[in-house]
Parts: C-alpha cells; sequence; structure tokens
C-alpha cells in the first residue's frame, strides 16, 4: 500500500483523530480535526488521549521514547535525555523546580532522569521547553541495540554546510541541534554565560516557549509585545538596567508582526545587547537578518525539512556581528553534537529541495492570504505582507517572498470559528511549514491555560492559523471557500 497523499487526501474527518501526520513511525504531528478534540487535549481528557497515535515530539513522548524510558527505570517517571551533560541539566531543573528528588541513570550509553511522581511535571517541561530529546529514531536505533549511523557524521557536515549558504557564512558558524528550543537554549545559555544574573527582554508577542525558556531557564524576561511602540519600550528598559540579550521572532508567531530592527539595532549595538532572532516562519529564503541579529536560531522541523517526520534546530554565529568573535567563542566551548544522525540524514536530504520549495510556499501563501482577506466572512488576516510590513520588507531579500502562514479571525468568532475549522478539508494538527496544509486554532494549542492573557496582548482564543502547503492553490482555496 503506498502511503496517502495529503495533498490530495488530507486527514481532516473526526474519526480521523489522533492518526499520525504523515503516517509514519517518526511523524511529528497528530490529527486534531475538530475543534473539540483540541479542547479536549488541551484538558487531558481520555477520549481524546487515548486516540492519539502520537503528537509533536516535544508535547507528547512517543510511544518509542516511552519504551526506553521504561528499560531505563522500571519503577519511577524516566525520561532520556541525548547526553550525561543534558541529563544533569534536567536533574538541576526538577530540584529547581519544587519538583524533589531527581537523580541520573544510564544504561548501554543513554542517559536519563529518574524522578518522583512528584517530579514528573518538572521533568516533563524540562522535556518541552528546553527541547533537549531523544528523537524516535535514536530511541528506535537505542532498543535495536544499535548506535548512531555510519554516515551520521556525513550528514551533519553536509547540512551545516548548506545552511552555511542560506545563512552567507563559513560552516563552523552553524551549530545544529536537536530541536529548535534546543538551538534556542543554546542561544540564551551563551548570553546569559556571557553576562550572568541579567535578565532578557522578548520583543513582540512570541512562541510561548520561546518566553517560557527565558522565564525558566534565564534570569527573568520581560515581554515589549506592543510592536508598534516596541523601540521606545526597549530604550527605557535598557537605559533602566543591563539586558543579557533581546529574542525576537521575524516575523511573530501567529500575528505575523515583525519589530523593526532598523530603530532598535542601534540601540542594541551602543550598549552591546545581543539581539537573537528566530527566522523559522519566514526563513532564509526570505529574509536576511545579517545587519540586525548577533545569533539566529532557527528549527529545520519546520519548512527546511517539509515532510513533518523529523525533529531539528540549528543556532547561526553571525560573522557580521561586532560581538561575533566573543560570542562565538562561548557557543563553541558549550556545543556539543546531539542532533541523531538518522535524523540529519533525513533533515540534509530534504534541505535540498528546501529553497525552490519555499518559492512555491511563498506564492501559494500570498494567493490563499488575498483570498481570506477578500472573503465576506472574513473579520481580519494577518500576514507578514500587511502585518508592520515596512519592517518586514525592511529585512526581506530582493525576490524573497512573505511565507506561507497566515493567521485569521471570521466573524463572529465565537460561534463560527469552531463550525469552519471542523468543516476545513485539509491536514488539522500542529506544527507548520509542511508541504501539505496544516491549520491549527493556535492560540487554544499554545496557551490554554493564559487564554485571557494572551487575548490582553491582542491574540484572540478563536485565531485559526493555516501554514499553507503545495497543494495546488486553486483546489485547495475551494476547500477553504466551502467551510467558510
Amino acid at each position: 500500500m503506498s502511503a496517502r497523499d495529503l495533498l490530495r487526501e488530507p486527514v481532516w474527518q473526526g474519526a480521523e483523530l489522533g492518526q499520525p501526520l504523515p503516517d509514519s513511525t517518526h511523524a511529528v504531528s497528530v490529527a486534531l480535526p475538530r475543534w473539540q478534540d483540541v479542547v479536549g487535549y488541551e484538558e487531558k481528557k481520555p477520549e481524546v488521549l487515548s486516540r492519539l497515535k502520537c503528537g509533536y515530539p516535544r508535547f507528547v513522548v512517543h510511544p518509542l521514547v516511552l519504551e526506553v524510558a521504561k528499560q531505563l527505570s522500571q519503577r519511577q517517571p524516566c525520561l532520556p535525555l541525548p547526553s550525561r551533560r543534558a541529563a544533569e541539566m534536567g536533574v538541576e531543573f526538577v530540584r529547581r523546580n519544587g519538583g524533589g528528588n531527581a537523580a541520573l541513570v544510564e544504561k548501554r550509553g543513554l542517559h536519563g532522569v529518574v524522578t518522583s511522581e512528584a517530579g514528573q511535571l518538572a521533568l516533563r517541561a524540562f522535556w518541552q521547553h528546553a527541547g533537549l530529546i531523544v528523537s524516535s529514531r535514536q530511541a528506535e536505533a537505542w532498543l535495536a541495540g544499535r548506535g548512531d549511523s555510519a554516515g551520521g557524521e556525513d550528514a551533519r557536515c553536509s547540512l551545516r554546510r548548506q545552511l552555511a549558504g542560506f545563512y552567507d557564512c563559513a560552516e563552523d558558524d552553524v551549530f545544529l541541534a536537536p530541536t529548535g528550543m534546543a538551538a534556542q537554549l543554546d542561544a540564551l545559555r551563551a548570553v546569559m554565560q556571557r553576562t550572568p544574573g541579567r535578565p532578557t527582554a522578548q520583543l513582540g508577542f512570541p512562541y510561548v516557549d520561546t518566553l517560557k525558556l527565558q522565564q525558566k531557564f534565564g534570569a527573568g524576561a520581560t515581554l515589549l509585545h506592543d510592536l508598534q511602540h516596541i523601540a521606545g519600550d526597549l530604550r527605557a528598559l535598557v537605559q533602566g538596567g543591563s539586558l543579557a540579550a533581546c529574542f525576537c521572532e521575524i516575523p511573530g508567531n501567529p500575528l505575523l508582526g515583525s519589530a523593526d530592527l532598523r530603530g532598535i539595532r542601534p540601540l542594541l549595538r551602543e550598549h552591546r545587547v545581543p539581539l537573537v532572532a528566530d527566522d523559522v516562519v519566514a526563513t532564509p529564503v526570505n529574509v536576511d537578518l545579517s545587519d540586525h541579529a548577533d545569533l539566529i536560531a532557527t528549527s529545520l522541523t519546520k519548512y527546511v525539512v517539509g515532510t513533518c517526520n523529523a525533529m531539528g534546530g540549528a543556532l547561526i554565529c553571525n560573522p557580521k556581528s561586532p560581538l561575533y568573535a566573543e560570542l562565538k567563542a562561548i557557543v563553541r566551548a558549550q556545543h556539543e553534537e546531539l542532533l541523531w544522525g538518522e535524523d540529519a540524514a533525513v533533515l540534509e536530504a530534504q534541505t535540498r529541495s528546501f529553497p525552490e520549495r519555499m518559492k512555491r510556499h511563498n506564492a501559494n501563501g500570498l494567493l490563499i492570504a488575498e483570498r481570506l482577506r477578500a472573503h465576506p466572512a472574513i473579520e481580519k488576516v494577518w500576514y507578514p505582507k500587511w502585518e508592520f510590513s515596512e519592517a518586514y520588507d525592511a529585512v526581506r531579500r530582493p525576490g524573497g517572498g512573505w511565507g506561507s502562514l497566515v493567521t485569521f479571525l471570521p466573524k463572529n468568532a465565537g460561534t463560527t470559528s469552531p463550525q469552519i475549522y471542523d468543516r476545513m478539508a485539509v491536514c488539522k494538527g500542529p506544527s507548520l511549514g509542511t508541504v501539505f496544509t496544516l491549520a491549527c486554532p493556535f492560540t487554544l494549542l499554545a496557551h490554554y491555560t493564559e487564554l485571557d492573557w494572551a487575548e490582553s496582548c491582542g491574540v484572540s482564543r478563536y485565531l485559526i492559523r493555516i501554514s499553507v502547503g503545495l497543494e495546488d492553490p486553486e483546489d485547495l482555496w475551494q476547500r477553504l471557500d466551502r467551510a467558510l
């Protein structure tokens, strides 16, 4: 039997709840086809959780990883981690966050953290926020008694070489990580080592774990979510005390606005405050952040791989930064090579077609965004072409596009959003950047326990976010139009 073609036959109906997206042992998304499924997932209802065959790996521990954990510790809650140092960080995190006792465990070269029932929540939080996970491929290999693949280092070298080409830097400026969040953690650890004890600032409404990472692993973080006044707000913050760094996303997720780096850069450079930028939504095909960012932390799980069946991240030390030599020395000294070889091989192969795929994503994303914007059932559409467009265009490459992530709010959203979402004949679940269109009620998925706070920042609980894929755009639009 051939694998289901998700571009032509999406997984979108209620009976398909919990199916892996794609149909692979190593899928990193899962079908949540109805609004009530998302609510049930967030509220941990057994009738939903029991149907999940997988999930986004930082949030839902993969069955193969759970089997590894069981073999590492039969009696106590346990999670494997990709190195001894990562496990030591996990132990310290559990103890520091009121989780009670935690200890290292090791078996056949793999380390893990064991804890009590009281510490299980903190251990899962470490797994989610830090992104230092054991991948499903690594778990599969360990269970089979295999080590890293013979071609793993070649794959990592080739992947670094390709990424260096996208970022116009040397291969040794690229530091690979098992996930995008692990790359963010590497950046945070570097700036914290450079100026210990100083807090950070988040510029623009962030992806949920980017802010949680700074709050839980740093020395405190201030959120400056108002892009309209961000330069003034930041000036007051910088002049009022020292910052270890500023973090930002270009563009943000899910509102797709961008901080104006032209106004921010002189202030940060004057005070020698590093800027850590995340370009995962735009990708280096569309934007060039080298005039502004000191470090670029990105996820390879999204557009770079595209097929939604491998995790990875990268931290890039920008050679044009005045802090380049200082930061790179810290990053190099801290770095561990934790991207599993078999995952690197998948990423490396897919990276070859990434630039051409991204151009198609751009074209399809723009078409769908414009059609949604003109539709009478839609209250508002967020897309980088219109949200703080001057700030985005200032870093957009010649010929670069606006990506394929589109967020919209229907009219009478409290009633209509669940109905429209349920009727959308596209794949529905977490993640983005997939070759097949993937939709989700983003605020529910990312901020279910803090919906009032999200709405105070202008992020409605009824938003629907679409990562537009590589389907025939007219066919895709007909599917969306029928739902609307």
